[in-house]
């Protein structure tokens, strides 16, 4: 039986992915985002326990990169996610075992 190779399109995707996720605050911010829809960057540190510069940056980044999305409420920015393969991609980690 010969095996399949993985699809390059796929595989592009994936990668991209998880070079953007590739740090456990952007993965918890994610898993938040998962949960609660659209979080403000303060209810984001709160929740998180970080700095609300560090998740403000690694919000920024994760947004340049077009895995988030935002929008502004006053002062307040909220996030929420763009890019739904990420979920996927969370979704395989939780069930792979290491």
């Amino acid at each position: 039986m010969k095996a399949k190779t993985l699809d390059v399109e796929k595989v592009e995707k994936v990668a991209f992915i998880l070079k953007a996720l590739g740090n456990p605050l952007r993965i918890s911010i994610i898993d938040l985002l998962r949960i609660h829809q659209e979080l403000s960057v303060n209810q984001l540190s709160e929740k998180l326990g970080a700095e609300q510069s560090l998740v403000s940056h690694n919000l920024s980044n994760m947004k340049l990169k077009g895995i988030l999305s935002s929008r502004r409420e006053g002062k307040n920015i909220y996030y929420h996610l763009k890019l739904k393969e990420v979920l996927k991609v969370l979704e395989c980690m939780q069930h792979c075992e290491l």
